[in-house]
């Protein structure tokens, strides 16, 4: 009888188990949200009507994001740590992938191996072994070069860089490498038959075509940077990332202004995130 009237138990637990899942994976999402425009100060239901002071607002007791000057700076930081983990990262998933699709030498698997290393590692582990290894080094450059030598070497803005370097390079190399294996070689020769130079078939054939997964791996490599906890906490100086500052703050409690942060973290990975999908799907069908 249920099969006749478009009903069978494999189709009812599947909706049950979708809505169960949206529900468990959406449902805080849509809570912050909705406490970040509640006017509670204690960051909590009952609703007490709409407000936008936990965005934009000086008065005391009631600090907004935008005029939180310590939240804005560690904003600032890391965007400027993302941009240059980013421009980095890119470039070295430009190098790998040439490295690994246009070359074969010998012991090329036990280095391609090495290399996704970084994407298995927990981050406390690859965080810890990195500041270890890096105070190692700056010593010796203090001891060599003088005091205050090997400072880039300590916690701080370029340390975080190097670290984050280290995982998500292996991130941007792999989509840049799926997109050059399918690209045709024979194109760059064509073009040197016509009087180009290897490098300018590469400037001008290749790397256009390598543009959309470029782009799609610079916002990748963008939002894991933004967002990285786990190896930025043992690297960061005196200037923390936001969400270094989002955990020292949350151990004291969560106020209407960590639901505000969120709320802009969220729109912003989200339109990042459709425009990197925009350009894989770009990706997939070129």
């Amino acid at each position: 009888m249920f099969r006749q009237k478009g009903f069978s138990l494999s189709k009812f637990l599947f909706y049950t188990y979708a809505v169960l899942v949206l529900f468990f994976t959406l449902g805080p999402l849509v809570i912050v949200t909705i406490l970040a425009f509640n006017n509670n100060p204690s960051a909590s239901f009952p609703w007490q009507g709409f407000t936008l002071d936990w965005f934009k607002s000086s008065t005391p007791g009631r600090v907004g994001l935008f005029d939180d000057a310590r939240m804005m700076n560690a904003i600032g930081v890391s965007i400027k740590v993302a941009i240059v983990v980013t421009l980095i990262s890119v470039a070295l998933g430009v190098n790998n992938a040439f490295l690994f699709v246009r070359h074969k030498f010998r012991g090329q698997g036990a280095l391609y191996l090495l290399m996704l290393g970084p994407l298995v590692v927990p981050g406390v582990v690859l965080g810890t072994s990195i500041l270890a290894f890096s105070y190692g080094i700056a010593n010796g450059l203090d001891k060599i070069f003088g005091a205050g030598a090997g400072t880039f070497l300590r916690p701080g803005f370029w340390l975080v860089v190097l670290g984050q370097v280290s995982f998500v390079a292996t991130t941007t190399t792999l989509v840049i490498t799926a997109r050059l294996k399918r690209f045709d070689p024979s194109l760059e020769e064509a073009a040197m038959d016509l009087g180009a130079s290897r490098s300018q078939a590469v400037r001008l054939i290749t790397i256009p075509f390598l543009m959309p997964a470029m782009i799609g791996a610079g916002i990748i490599a963008f939002l894991f940077s933004f967002e990285n906890f786990n190896t930025t906490y043992f690297l960061s100086g005196p200037d923390p990332t936001v969400p270094i500052l989002l955990y020292s703050r949350l151990r004291f409690g969560i106020t209407p202004e960590i639901n505000a942060v969120s709320v802009l973290l969220m729109v912003v990975t989200g339109i990042l995130g459709f425009i990197s999908f925009a350009f894989q799907k770009e990706d997939n069908v070129a």
